[in-house]
């Protein structure tokens, strides 16, 4: 349970609700309206930021695995001035509202990982298990991996697998995503078209965008909206995102703010390379197929990034120390998650993936359901599989693990 003072803050649970999910500005909202709202939440969360700093030493006290509140003080969260304040309480307050977090905070802007290292860095390292001078190195260049590059499962006596690869980017001159307001996220949106149409006029790629922003504003249509009955189908096929507003840490964070506004996803014509745009992260891109050999997804997706990024007007994210910046650090660095599915029966001969995870962890692998994480086993032993790490390894190392 929260702390009491942070409950009874609590108490006015519609302007609450309406302050923390980004969600209480409107895009029809008069000029004076919004300066009267605007009032209301710098007033708010004024008191929302005192009970915070309770809260916080209630957490710390209760919650030890909560990183958050592990490397968060009063006196470092006092000693940055009152708009930065504002920005970091908005980073942590996930990892307080939801105390059982084993990270428990998220970055609002690609500036925060260095405006905030002394929060940040403690965190980060302790979370990818890195040392005080680890510094992250880009590199797609599987040429001296396998053989000359090619990546074949069949030379190890496998058949065909379901392979997958995905990254997270965000645009450096937007907020992230628990920052944005209505009219950032619809303008993301409408920039990130410019490369959908890139990739919708190249023949390998094709395809159409999917989008659930009701509209621009001001009487502007989206061309690109479905209807709610589309949106399940796409949901129930695996190629949409689930409504982020179920989820109560990206609610905390405010990355679940405006919801529908600036969500959607971008699918190629053979439904093997998708972009969803407005979760967790900006972008999360990603590219799947039934094959061997699995540069084949690595190689395509790697391609499509630098088709996307060739677009004027869209420059991906980046720190010198971590890599590709991402809204929650455990997926700093190369923001890439790279798995297959494949069948374990004698691991899972229990129905549960608990002996499969003994004997993947020493290799640096992780392992869970074919749904995601949470989610079981595969009635036939199927589970996914994928490398552990994301920061501070390359991306060529993370395929090669695989």
């Amino acid at each position: 349970p929260l702390p009491p003072k942070l409950e009874d803050s609590f108490e006015e649970t519609e302007k609450a609700e309406k302050v923390h999910r980004s969600s209480f500005l409107d895009l029809g909202d008069t000029t004076e309206e919004r300066a009267e709202k605007t009032k209301q939440i710098v007033d708010l969360n004024n008191l929302y930021k005192y009970n915070f700093l309770d809260a916080l030493e209630y957490v710390k006290a209760n919650f030890p695995n909560n990183r958050c509140a592990k490397y968060m003080t009063k006196e470092l969260f006092l000693s940055y001035d009152v708009a930065n304040q504002d920005i970091l309480y908005k980073c942590a307050i996930t990892g307080i509202e939801n105390p059982d977090s084993g990270l428990g905070c998220y970055a609002m802007t690609p500036a925060d990982y260095e405006t905030f290292s002394n929060f940040f860095d403690p965190l980060i390292r302790d979370y990818h298990n890195a040392s005080a001078h680890a510094q992250h190195v880009t590199d797609w260049d599987i040429s001296d991996v396998g053989d000359n590059g090619v990546l074949d499962v069949a030379d190890l006596g496998l058949d065909e697998l379901s392979m997958r690869v995905r990254v997270g980017r965000n645009l450096e001159q937007y907020n992230l995503p628990g920052n944005m307001d209505i009219e950032e996220r619809i303008d993301f949106e409408k920039t990130m078209l410019k490369a959908f149409d890139k990739l919708i006029e190249n023949e390998e790629y094709g395809g159409q965008v999917y989008s659930l922003t009701p509209d621009f504003g001001d009487g502007e249509e989206n061309p690109n909206l479905i209807s709610d009955e589309e949106y399940g189908e796409l949901v129930d096929a695996h190629i949409m995102f689930k409504n982020m507003d179920d989820d109560p840490y990206l609610k905390s964070a405010g990355i679940a703010g405006d919801w529908p506004y600036g969500r959607g996803c971008y699918v190629s014509a053979d439904k093997q390379f998708i972009i969803w745009f407005g979760e967790e992260d900006q972008l999360r891109i990603m590219c799947m197929k039934k094959g061997t050999k699995l540069n084949e997804v690595f190689d395509r997706l790697r391609d499509g990034l630098d088709m996307v990024e060739s677009i004027e007007g869209i420059k991906f994210a980046t720190s010198t120390k971590y890599g590709y910046v991402t809204s929650c650090p455990s997926n700093l660095g190369t923001g890439m998650r790279a798995s297959v599915h494949i069948k374990l029966p004698n691991l899972t001969s229990d129905g549960t993936d608990t002996r499969a995870k003994q004997v993947a962890k020493p290799l640096g692998l992780s392992v869970r359901g074919t749904g995601g994480e949470h989610t079981p086993v595969g009635a036939d032993g199927t589970v996914d599989i994928s490398p552990s790490a994301r920061l501070f390894i390359r991306e060529k190392d993370i395929i090669k693990a695989l």
